[in-house]
């Protein structure tokens, strides 16, 4: 058996070497082969020269460096498509998902388990801004999509090397591991943990507008559920303006040339127009992760990888 650890890492100088002094510990009491395979976006800090440095004093420590900045989830797809081992791990560097949790998760994929999740049940010294704008998407991800995905489910978890081969042969370039394990399917199990604080500095992920991508990634890459209710509202405000329309003429004794009652029609108008407005917006965003499928553009491009010759 023998285990990749894929790590998208953004600006994390200050972590890195505290995440590999708890992670290897970790791997050497599993006792397997294993690979920690690093996906950079170009930093503005050391995080490459650390990495590096790690490389030299560990051959089993690897870096793929993306030509430009890609983002989270692309990291983590190019992270699974170049792992070559049995089983995937996906971690962040920061130390909030607890390394020591990967033993127990590799205890499972012993009894058959394809898929081990990380389930948060707190998240220790989370602000109530950043809780409430994930509590609000991990509940409309879970009601909309169309496989069913898991709520407070990060992207921390173990994968066997036939969900790997499964998440390579997708072709969607809103990469959105959490949607693309659900819908993948298969065997999992659920392990609860609590979410640590950071140990050193910010995310550079940024964490409102990179949440809300995700989030968006996750309703309209794996469910069609929003252009049905568009269907829905379209029918009801028919109904609704109709009824209005009806109203109005009455009011006004047939009369459609007394103005005496313009708040109806005022509000009909408004009503109508915010309901185009909606539904064109949804509708945009659909037809927006289409044109990248059409045009056929990879979901990130590798500048350099550096200690794969090794096996």
């Amino acid at each position: 058996m023998s285990l990749s650890v894929v790590v998208p890492v953004y600006n994390e100088c200050e972590n890195i070497n505290s995440f590999l002094e708890r992670l290897i510990p970790v791997i050497e009491r599993i006792n397997i082969k294993y690979e920690v395979i690093f996906v950079l976006d170009p930093s503005s800090d050391n995080s490459e020269e650390i990495i590096l440095e790690n490389i030299k004093n560990n051959i089993n420590i690897k870096l793929i460096k993306m030509s430009r900045r890609f983002g989270q989830p692309a990291a983590m797809l190019a992270g699974i498509k170049n792992s070559s081992y049995d089983y995937a791990v996906l971690i962040d560097v920061d130390l909030q998902d607890p390394p020591e949790l990967i033993e127990e998760m590799y205890s499972y994929t012993k009894k058959g388990y394809d898929t081990i999740l990380a389930e948060r049940t707190s998240k220790i010294g989370e602000n109530f801004l950043r809780k409430t704008i994930a509590s609000t998407g991990y509940f409309l991800i879970s009601k909309l999509s169309d496989s069913k995905i898991p709520m407070n489910v990060g992207e921390f978890r173990m994968i066997s090397k036939k969900i790997i081969g499964y998440i390579s042969d997708l072709e969607e370039k809103d990469f959105f591991l959490r949607g693309a394990s659900s819908y993948i399917g298969f065997n999992s199990k659920t392990l609860k943990f609590d979410r640590q604080q950071r140990k050193q500095g910010t995310t550079k992920y940024n964490k409102y507008t990179g949440s809300l991508k995700i989030g968006l990634n996750g309703i309209f890459s794996f469910s069609t559920k929003p252009l049905h209710y568009i269907t829905l509202l379209s029918s009801l405000s028919f109904v609704f303006s109709l009824l209005i329309f009806i109203f109005y003429l009455v009011l006004t004794g047939l009369n459609l040339f007394v103005f005496k009652y313009q708040f109806f029609v005022i509000i009909l108008i408004l009503f109508v127009s915010s309901l185009i407005f909606f539904s064109q917006g949804i509708i945009a965003e659909y037809i927006a992760r289409i044109v990248p499928d059409i045009k056929k553009r990879p979901s990130y491009i590798i500048d350099k990888k550096y200690n794969f010759d090794n096996k």
